[in-house]
């Protein structure tokens, strides 16, 4: 008796798999070579444990791709969304130097949840400024990660707050 149905498998799951086995299996061996398995603390420990962990799940998933043989008829490898969500993300990479952080991501954003979303215009807009601002403090400030700067003066913004927050003494 089986516990449940299996789900028609999608175009290109069974590749997918396969590829996740061997990335997984390379991670392992890169991390045996760090420093073999000479103890628990050895710097190699972790990366091995990480590694073997992602080679079993991959297993798992081919194996269990392998014995289901139910297919999806009909449904392309790519979906549009798929190849309009790569397109976006090239764009964004080609951006991101140019106009810089602030911009560029908010235009990611933007696009991204309207693509997905499918509330209104000021909606997305204002979700992807949200969004914005708590990944800009959370990079920026807390873990003070420099991003491209590119139109928008942030870090002359930045100086100009520590400014005021210092009493104009720096």
């Amino acid at each position: 008796m089986e516990l449940h149905t299996p789900r028609a498998k999608r175009p290109g799951e069974d590749i997918f798999g396969l590829i996740m086995l061997v990335l997984a299996m390379g991670l392992f061996w890169q991390s045996w070579k760090i420093a073999g398995f000479s103890a628990l603390s050895s710097p190699g420990a972790f990366p091995m444990a990480a590694s073997f962990t992602m080679v079993i799940a991959a297993a798992i998933v081919v194996i269990g791709n392998a014995r289901n043989t139910a297919a999806r008829d009909g449904e392309p490898i790519l979906p549009g969304r798929v190849i309009l969500f790569a397109a976006l993300i090239t764009l964004y990479a080609l951006l991101i130097q140019p106009l810089g952080f602030l911009p560029a991501s908010l235009l990611f954003l933007f696009v991204g949840m309207k693509l997905l979303y499918r509330g209104g215009w000021i909606a997305a807009l204002v979700i992807s400024a949200l969004s914005l601002a708590l990944i800009y403090i959370l990079f920026r400030i807390v873990f003070q990660v420099v991003l491209p700067e590119g139109i928008v003066p942030e870090g002359q913004w930045i100086s100009a707050i520590r400014d005021m927050l210092n009493g104009g003494n720096t």
